[in-house]
Formats: C-alpha cells, sequence, structure tokens
C-alpha cells in the first residue's frame, strides 16, 4: 500500500473519557465519552463522530455535484439518525441521512442524482460502513 493510500490518525488520551484524535496536518477532534452524572462533555462521543463523518463525507460529495452543475443551493445541512443495536457492540443497524436543501434553483432530480452519486460511487465513509474491514490489532509497550 501507497503512502497516499494510507490514513494514520493519533488517538490520545486527555483524561477520564476524553480523547484527541489528531491526523498529519495536526487537525484535532475531540471525543468524550463523558456522561452527564460525570461531568461535562467537551467533544463528541464515538458513534457521533462516525455519523458527523458520514454526513460530511455526503455533503462534501452532494455540494461538489451541485455546484459543478452551477446550481448551489442557498442552504444546505444533513441531518442523521442512527438507530443503535441493544446488545453490544451496539453498532448502527440503519443510518437516515436527510439532505435538506433550500434555493439556489436545484431541482429535485438533481439533488437525487448528487445523493445517489455521494452514496453509492463517490463517498468513502459511506463505502466503509458497507464493507468487509481487515483489522489488526497491535500492541506496543
Amino acid at each position: 500500500m501507497t503512502e497516499e493510500n494510507r490514513t494514520t490518525i493519533h488517538v490520545e488520551r486527555l483524561a477520564g473519557k476524553r480523547y484527541a484524535a489528531t491526523n498529519s496536518g495536526r487537525d484535532r477532534l475531540l471525543v468524550d465519552a463523558t456522561s452527564p452524572e460525570e461531568g461535562v462533555s467537551v467533544g463528541m462521543r464515538p458513534m457521533e463522530a462516525l455519523l458527523a463523518s458520514l454526513g460530511a463525507c455526503s455533503a462534501l460529495d452532494v455540494m461538489e455535484v451541485l455546484e459543478k452543475r452551477r446550481t448551489p443551493p442557498d442552504f444546505y445541512r444533513v441531518e442523521l439518525v442512527g438507530e443503535r443495536a441493544e446488545e453490544h457492540p451496539r453498532r448502527y443497524m440503519r443510518i437516515t441521512v436527510k439532505h435538506i436543501v433550500k434555493g439556489g434553483g436545484v431541482e429535485d432530480k438533481h439533488l437525487q442524482r448528487a445523493v445517489k452519486l455521494s452514496h453509492e460511487k463517490y463517498c468513502s465513509v459511506h463505502a466503509s460502513l458497507n464493507a468487509e474491514i481487515e483489522f489488526e490489532a497491535v500492541l506496543e509497550g
């Protein structure tokens, strides 16, 4: 595998259930599993971050397609609802992705096509959620 096909993220514990995920460009994502009873959360929970990644990935794709058509909307938002299994590992069993578009002359058929292209061709997060992924755990002491 070439370096351009590899993504490296470092996740470091800050305190309690708080972690900072950092990429090679030094951008940070705060992840926090602190419950309301334990204190104030300062970041998304891991499964929320997964939904956010899916929504952002799809939004980037959809906007790129609409902008190429020269019909960018005046307002665009993606809302995601994830339904999780009751038993551990409590994975998402169903994810609803709602694309909300207003203004800019976007026709329904063009929005539908942009969303379809995102979900079926371009969004790597969506493809990863639907894929068999090989995982390897490496321990270092």
